[in-house]
């Protein structure tokens, strides 16, 4: 017999909420930067995921929003990338699945690596009007992570989606995230090579 759960659940690591509670508001792009990538970094050391992490908040002030890590492997599913679960997060939060309504503040997606060819479909669709992104996808090619098949012109599609996009912000900090993932044997958890 055909049984579907009616309900989808996922755990969130359980020093998320203390480490997020160390964020101080900012208005730098740089320090929120730093602080997913510190997330990045917690995400490796605790073992409850792989090396990235994203968090959304709203632009200007840097209200923090929602603050995730990627979940793939401690919750069996492909699709618990940083940036989808940040999303997720951050719009059953606000209560709107369009977070750049026109009733609402901006918010930006600010991710510890760039996102891979599924977070980069999700953006346009989430309302999100600024990524900011750390590690480049070579950073994370370089450690055998696959990426996927996201256009060359990556950045050009979002910005012609009204979504400014910023790269390499603090890119050695984040690099050094994958780096050490794949020093201390970390999974790379491609499904397979293409």
């Amino acid at each position: 017999m055909f049984h579907q759960p009616n309900h989808i659940h996922f755990s969130l690591p359980s020093w998320l909420d203390s480490y997020a509670s160390t964020y101080n508001l900012s208005p730098s792009l740089e320090e929120r930067v730093k602080f997913v990538i510190g997330a990045s970094r917690k995400n490796v050391e605790e073992g409850s995921g792989g090396p990235f992490a994203a968090a959304v908040f709203e632009s200007g002030m840097g209200k923090l929003v929602s603050l995730d890590v990627n979940l793939v492997l401690t919750q069996k599913s492909s699709i618990l990338h940083a940036e989808m679960v940040a999303i997720v997060i951050a719009q059953l939060k606000l209560g709107e699945y369009d977070l750049g309504g026109s009733d609402m503040p901006a918010h930006e997606l600010v991710t510890s690596t760039e996102p891979c060819a599924m977070c980069f479909g999700a953006i346009p669709w989430s309302g999100i009007l600024h990524l900011v992104t750390g590690a480049s996808s070579e950073d994370a090619k370089a450690i055998e992570f696959d990426e996927g098949p996201k256009p060359e012109n990556w950045i050009e599609e979002l910005e012609s989606r009204a979504i400014r996009v910023t790269t390499g912000v603090e890119r050695e900090a984040a690099r050094e995230v994958l780096q050490l993932y794949a020093r201390t044997g970390g999974h790379i958890y491609n499904s397979r090579k293409c």
